[in-house]
């Protein structure tokens, strides 16, 4: 009993010395923590022995077990004690390895924007839109133009869409606002196919899409150019507008008084007249409209060089033999083009489209003559020494020969008898602004 006492006493002296330990680091107490149990193993054994020998002890074994288990939880505690502080300590110096923003994530939300696209609510009191396909044309500009059934404007805005076709990336698409009912777009590629429909909206109601229109852009840059009324410009035979856009062949009086000189197989020549601008080079294309009246027109282009020449040989009454093409196989074709060959041009008359004799022509007159063009196009590539002659309503290339460049071209035309030529009028942003006032 003494000795356990005394084992006791030692005992709590070493919890007195734990208890100044707490300020110290935590793995010296916990190894302080092993050594006293150890310690309290030694007291349990020792009283188990007392036990069997001695039933007076007056402490009991079960309170004996009591305080070793308690000392034995020490240990455990120190050991969480010593990681939490660790844990502590690494939180201070964490840094996440992401960042803490998405900036350099990127949501393709492509396929969803176009589904809400196509999201729309119908109305059955909102008409379809329809383009109207004569008042539509591409020239150096897209002039698109359309009405509502009935000419009932029951839409507040429409919603002009188009998209450039045969190209790979097809799904590019551009969309404009507009309040009117027609819509000038620029910036379009040449030589390009676009299609386009419209729309129209009245408050969060919209109308479905109306049919697409696909016009097709020139094959060039547009040359801007206005007749020339000083260089071989007869003011007897030929009337020019104001705005020197439009040209009108006239017999004039001098034919008249001089009719007795005229004989069976004669005729009186061409009256020729160029643009006042000429092209150096590149690539340039021009429209013009020729009046399905005209007997006899010629278009095409000239070099600077035989401008001289060609209105110097012009003669008020000529024989067919040595004059220019007729358009009616008198023979005169060969020979122009297989002689000086002043000019490149090509024959239109009587609502036709004649194809010069070459020997890549076909031999059968009728297969050169095609129907003429509403409105007919050149495009001169001064690069590559070509021109060619368009449909320009639908950008179909009718006929192209070689042409020597090598100094500056003028766009020419000639005509005979009662006929006519307008030149293709530019589009600018007036088309908007008069279906703004109608």
């Amino acid at each position: 009993m003494p000795q356990i006492v005394k084992m006791l006493c030692q005992q709590n002296c070493l919890f007195l010395t734990f208890t100044r330990l707490y300020k110290q680091p935590l793995n010296v107490a916990f190894e302080f923590c092993l050594e006293r149990q150890n310690f309290l193993g030694g007291i349990s054994n020792y009283m188990k022995m007392e036990l069997f020998g001695k039933q007076s002890l007056a402490i009991s074994f079960k309170e004996c077990t009591h305080v070793n288990s308690l000392f034995s939880l020490l240990p455990c505690l120190c050991f969480c004690a010593v990681r939490i502080q660790k844990a502590t300590e690494s939180l201070k110096s964490f840094r996440p390895a992401a960042g803490a923003t998405f900036e350099d994530f990127v949501v393709d939300i492509a396929k969803q924007e176009e589904i809400l696209g196509d999201l729309s609510f119908h109305s059955n009191g909102l008409e379809i839109p329809e383009i109207n396909e004569e008042q539509s044309r591409i020239y150096n500009k897209a002039l698109i133009s359309w009405e509502c059934p009935g000419n009932v404007d029951s839409a507040d805005i429409y919603v002009l869409e188009y998209r450039k076709l045969n190209r790979e990336d097809e799904t590019e698409m551009w969309q404009v606002e507009v309040c009117s009912k027609s819509k000038v777009i620029s910036d379009l590629d040449d030589d390009s196919s676009y299609a386009f429909r419209v729309r129209g909206y009245k408050g969060s109601i919209c109308s479905p899409w109306s049919r697409e229109v696909v016009l097709r852009t020139p094959p060039a840059p547009v040359f801007s150019f206005l007749f020339d009324d000083k260089c071989g410009y007869n003011s007897e035979h030929l009337l020019l507008n104001p705005g020197r856009t439009s040209v009108e062949s006239r017999a004039g009086f001098p034919l008249l008084l001089g009719s007795e000189r005229l004989q069976v197989g004669c005729y009186t020549t061409l009256d020729y007249i160029i643009g006042d601008t000429g092209i150096a080079k590149g690539k340039h294309f021009w429209a013009f409209h020729v009046e399905a009246y005209s007997y006899l027109v010629k278009v095409g282009v000239v070099s600077s060089h035989q401008i001289n020449k060609l209105f110097h040989n012009s003669h008020d009454v000529t024989s067919p033999r040595y004059e220019q093409d007729s358009g009616h196989d008198s023979g005169s074709e060969d020979t122009f083009f297989d002689s000086s060959k002043p000019c490149t041009l090509v024959t239109l008359g009587m609502k036709k489209f004649f194809i010069p004799t070459t020997p890549a022509a076909p031999k059968d007159p009728a297969s050169r003559i095609l129907p003429l063009p509403s409105c007919l196009g050149i495009c001169l590539d001064c690069d590559n020494g070509k021109v060619e002659f368009y449909d320009a309503d639908c950008m179909k290339c009718l006929y192209e020969c070689k042409v020597n460049c090598s100094s500056m071209m003028y766009p020419m035309f000639a005509l005979m008898g009662g006929a006519a030529v307008h030149l293709e009028e530019a589009v600018t942003a007036k088309y908007e602004e008069h279906d703004d006032n109608v």
